[in-house]
């Protein structure tokens, strides 16, 4: 794990996280292993948006600073519910004095009213700005199913409909949030915990240790203030240094759960000690990609990729049932380790010689026995021929597992038997996950396939 991880929060360009036809340029596969790693290590990374996306965002920062500005010395009773409201009908502004915080949602298909039921005239641009960020989520939500070995667009079926059908109303949301407006708070009493950071008092609220239970969270703040727990533990400021086009991006319960716990969920407090005497308070804009109400929480995608998933995870959850739950830091695990990608995270362009420079610099690491050289490189190989064939011939691989091919393999009536025929696969090979065939298998098809190829030869 040492040798994988980055050495500060990763940083990508959201343009170089779309996905597009053909092969997986050098951009999108380095992009894609910044991504993977930051959230991995850091359970956050920076997304860079385009500088007219990047624009609307900071002209909406300032509309919601003079919308909270405008606003009545201190909400009456009726506007502080945020723990009593169902979680996909919240809309229109409350407060929640525990966490020092106002809030105002905007949810496509709600029309917020105030509590005497006159309209409310809501900050500027909530449409527009929901609209390019929930673009960027759903990227980098198939990005996230890439670095998985996922299917495209794997989550579409738990996702609202893009654009929302006839009286349908949006699961994902837009916040626009106000941190510690001294008008709103001033002679309030609030409990704090302050730690000593690196010389700096960091003050936070009570409830310091939140989750999103969104799929995505996107969240572009006017001030620095966001801190996010990493893997080892340790609080980091993930705002303190962006620039104008940059937004903090990580992962909730929802992606938590359908991943297996293979991405885990970021932990988040803010830092209010640097907004004493600011007559402001701290404004952001989040907007939290949410699984349909009416969905469930599955990982057979992750299950149909290859990966193992645990028994806690192995039956589906309503999503309604998923957002009622409470969930303690004991009943959430991280696996230990981080993405394995065989190209560094900061550089563009060919991929062949920073491979052959990695593997020459890894000399730290205990050499593998011959053996199990053997098996690791003969799998490589393997699949990447397995898939080159299957190009040149214009066929679509159907990966069975491994139970299922032994069966295939006595009749050519299956489900994979035609393909095998049309792409002259070796007899008694099963078919197609080469992870999973014995090592004669393997290097039978290996002898078959790849000319020179012999067992023997130096893996080193």
């Amino acid at each position: 794990m040492a040798g994988t991880g980055l050495s500060s929060l990763g940083r990508v360009k959201l343009t170089d996280l779309i996905a597009s036809e053909g092969l997986p340029s050098d951009s999108y596969k380095i992009s894609i292993s910044t991504l993977s790693q930051s959230l991995a290590q850091y359970s956050a990374a920076i997304i860079q948006l385009p500088a007219i996306d990047a624009a609307l965002l900071r002209s909406g920062l300032e509309s919601a600073r003079l919308y909270f500005q405008q606003r009545a010395s201190y909400p009456s009773s009726d506007m502080i519910l945020a723990n009593s409201r169902e979680w996909c009908k919240t809309s229109g502004y409350y407060a929640d004095p525990q966490l020092w915080q106002e809030t105002y949602d905007y949810r496509p298909g709600l029309t917020p009213t105030e509590p005497n039921n006159t309209i409310e005239f809501p900050p500027a641009g909530l449409p527009d700005m929901f609209s390019l960020l929930g673009k960027a989520a759903r990227d980098i939500l198939d990005a996230i199913c890439f670095s998985l070995n996922m299917r495209s667009s794997a989550f579409t079926g738990i996702l609202d409909n893009v654009p929302l059908k006839v009286r349908e109303i949006s699961s994902s949301v837009l916040s626009v949030c106000c941190h510690l407006r001294p008008s709103l708070y001033q002679g309030a009493q609030h409990h704090s915990l302050a730690t000593q950071e690196d010389g700096h008092l960091a003050m936070f609220s009570d409830h310091e240790h939140q989750t999103d239970k969104s799929l995505i969270t996107i969240v572009k703040s006017d001030r620095p203030g966001l801190h996010i727990r990493d893997f080892h533990g340790r609080w980091i400021l993930m705002d303190g240094d962006l620039g104008p086009q940059e937004a903090v991006v990580y992962p909730g319960l929802a992606l938590y759960q359908a991943t297996a716990g293979y991405i885990s969920p970021a932990y988040q407090r803010a830092d209010v000690a640097n907004l004493q005497g600011h007559m402001y308070g701290r404004c952001s804009l989040a907007f939290k990609l949410m699984p349909k109400s009416m969905a469930s929480l599955s990982c057979s995608e992750m299950s149909a990729a290859g990966h193992g998933v645990d028994a806690q995870f192995q039956i589906p959850i309503p999503v309604d049932d998923f957002m009622q739950r409470s969930y303690s830091n004991d009943q959430i695990f991280t696996r230990q380790s981080f993405p394995n990608y065989n190209f560094p995270p900061a550089q563009e362009g060919s991929l062949k010689p920073l491979l052959k420079r990695k593997k020459n610099n890894n000399t730290r690491c205990k050499p593998l026995p011959p053996s199990k050289r053997l098996r690791l490189e003969a799998q490589r190989v393997l699949k990447e021929r397995v898939q080159d064939i299957a190009d040149k011939k214009g066929i679509k691989l159907r990966f069975c597992n491994l139970k299922e091919c032994e069966t295939h393999i006595q009749a050519l009536e299956s489900p994979c038997g035609s393909i095998r025929m049309e792409i002259g696969w070796p007899p008694g090979v099963p078919f197609v996950h080469p992870h999973d065939l014995p090592n004669k298998a393997k290097l039978g098809f290996l002898e078959a396939y790849e000319p020179g190829w012999s067992s023997s030869q130096d893996m080193e």
